[in-house]
């Protein structure tokens, strides 16, 4: 279950759900998360209340135009599938939401089964193994008095 947040300067709702979208499907395409496993934090920074900063680091010549993608996943995948998502992201963030590929920045943070909670206040990675989480019935609300 990865945990994605955009951040992109100047950005209607639009824009934003379409780079949520080719996130999504670079994660499902690359890596096989199920289209349903979407948790996502879109935000559109205004220039004014909230900035985002970029640079020319590495020689990649970046502007306004700029799209944080951090994606937090458990921990184990090779470093070509992780290649493979960021090429994945940038075609799609480009088809999508007509965003040029040298101002798409990711970064993935990894963790280990310990550090999710989905729901309850447990540890579903944990106390399930390693069954999906929508495995888990929810319990039905209790009776209105």
């Amino acid at each position: 279950m990865p945990l994605v947040r955009i951040d992109v300067l100047g950005c209607d709702t639009e824009r934003l759900a379409a780079l949520g979208r080719a996130v999504q499907e670079a994660l499902t395409e690359t890596m096989g998360f199920p289209d349903d496993d979407r948790f996502q934090i879109l935000t559109g920074h205004d220039g004014e209340r909230s900035l985002l900063h970029h640079g020319t680091y590495l020689g990649v010549q970046r502007d306004d135009g700029i799209v944080y993608v951090s994606i937090t996943l458990r921990a184990g995948r090779p470093a070509s599938q992780k290649q493979e998502l960021y090429r994945r992201i940038a075609e799609l963030a480009q088809e999508y939401a007509d965003t040029e590929p040298r101002n798409v920045f990711v970064a993935l943070t990894e963790n280990t089964d310990a550090d999710w909670s989905l729901g309850y206040g447990e540890a579903q990675y944990l106390d399930l193994g390693q069954s999906r989480p929508a495995d888990r019935v929810a319990a039905p609300p209790a009776p209105m008095r």
